[in-house]
């Protein structure tokens, strides 16, 4: 599997009840073939997390970041 190495920036609304995000993610448009195990990065707490299998760094938009960390 190659790695990706990408940044996926998201916002609020595609954060889980949780405040994280699943890898794959289709905002990060992988391709079916180079996909990965579903794993659950939480990017609420620092406002982002690299997948440990692709390297997509998934961000939270800046304007979002305190927004966020005041309600997870």
């Amino acid at each position: 599997m190659a790695h990706m190495n990408n940044e996926v920036i998201v916002s609020s609304d595609d954060l889980n009840g949780h405040g994280g995000v699943f890898c794959p993610n289709p905002k990060a448009d992988m391709k079916l073939w180079n996909s990965h195990p579903k794993v659950y990065l939480d990017v609420s707490k620092t406002g982002s997390a690299k997948c440990p299998y692709c390297g997509n760094l998934y961000t939270l938009k800046h304007s979002e970041n305190e927004h966020v960390a005041k309600h997870h």
